[in-house]
Parts: structure tokens; C-alpha cells; sequence
């Protein structure tokens, strides 16, 4: 038997094992709450008959301070499961982790060069929640397939279709679909990654 074949086996274990220790309960509980914290509160404070009078700031401040600790928990994350792995393992985390930045570029010149040819006021406060939950649904999908993690996959399968379908709903309607599929969707994919990092 040569050594070649030998080290085939220890080396998938060791990618495997890898992938596995990834934890992101982190990351799913903060994106999770900002989702229903600030699009929960767009959703009761917007549209012509409101439920709460709220500042306009309030509910972007909400969802702002969720996703900023979500990405702190999400980059240590990615840098702990870079931890003692290969060149190619190492440059597919940078990729990864570049495509967030390249993608939410891309994202802002589509809503600006949309908002500036389409004369419709409020076009912009639709995009860009329906459009940041297409994305980040894409981009976990990316991830899922690299790390070979299914409930990360389906997460951002679900983010993608609610996302977009609820592009149909209109103002509040946009966002209370953001808000209860989308952050009912991180609670139950936080409750399952529990599960799976204890098995």
C-alpha cells in the first residue's frame, strides 16, 4: 500500500472534521434578531395605516446593530474554520469572504442606477432589504456548497425565496415577511445547529 493512499482518508477527515466544527449559532441568533427587530419594526411602523408611530430611524438602527454583531460572529467564525487548514481550503475562505464584498458592491450600483432611471420614490426602501436577503440567501448557499453544511445551504435557499417573494407584498407586507419567514427561518436554523454541533 503506498503512502499516497494512505494519506487520502486522513486528509478528507480532516477537511470533514473541519466543516463540522464550524459553529454558527453566533451568527444565526444576531442576523436572526435583526431581522425581527428591524424589520419587525418597519413592518408596524410603514404603510399607509401603521399599527406604531416610530422615527424613521429606528427600525434601520435595529436592523444596523443586529447585522453588525452577526458579521463580527460571522468573520470569527470563517476564521476559525480556516484554522489549520491547506492553501486550497485557505484561498476558497478568501473567496468566500471577498464575494460578501463584491456582491453587496454589486448590489448597491443595481438600486442606485434602478432608483435613478425609475422615477418611484420608496423604490429604494423595497430593494434593499428584499435585495441584502437575496444576497446573503446566495452567498450561504455559496458557503453551504464549500463547506459541504446542508442546514447552512437550506438557510440561504429559504432567505433567497422569502426574500424575493416578498417583493409581491408591498409595503409593510415586504417586511413582514422579512421579518417573521426571515428571522423565523435563523431561529430554526439556530436551534438546529445546536442539534448538529451536539451530535
Amino acid at each position: 500500500m503506498s503512502t499516497a493512499t494512505l494519506a487520502a482518508p486522513a486528509a478528507a477527515v480532516t477537511t470533514s472534521a473541519r466543516a463540522g466544527r464550524v459553529d454558527n449559532r453566533g451568527t444565526y441568533l444576531s442576523f436572526g434578531l435583526a431581522y425581527v427587530l428591524g424589520h419587525g419594526a418597519a413592518a408596524v411602523s410603514r404603510g399607509d395605516d401603521p399599527l406604531v408611530h416610530l422615527p424613521g430611524w429606528l427600525p434601520m438602527t435595529l436592523l444596523g446593530a443586529g447585522l453588525a454583531v452577526g458579521t463580527v460572529f460571522a468573520t470569527l467564525t470563517a476564521a476559525r474554520a480556516q484554522r489549520g487548514a491547506g492553501p486550497a481550503d485557505v484561498l476558497s475562505g478568501r473567496l468566500l469572504g471577498l464575494s460578501w464584498l463584491l456582491a453587496f458592491g454589486a448590489l448597491s450600483l443595481a438600486i442606485t442606477g434602478l432608483t435613478s432611471t425609475v422615477d418611484s420614490p420608496g423604490l429604494a426602501d423595497v430593494l434593499w432589504p428584499a435585495g441584502s436577503g437575496l444576497v446573503v440567501g446566495l452567498l450561504y448557499i455559496s458557503e453551504g456548497a464549500v463547506r459541504r453544511n446542508v442546514l447552512h445551504y437550506s438557510l440561504g435557499t429559504w432567505l433567497a425565496l422569502v426574500s424575493t417573494a416578498s417583493l409581491a407584498f408591498g409595503t409593510p407586507g415586504l417586511f413582514w415577511g422579512l421579518a417573521v419567514a426571515g428571522g423565523g427561518g435563523y431561529a430554526v436554523a439556530t436551534v438546529l445547529e445546536h442539534r448538529r454541533l451536539t451530535r
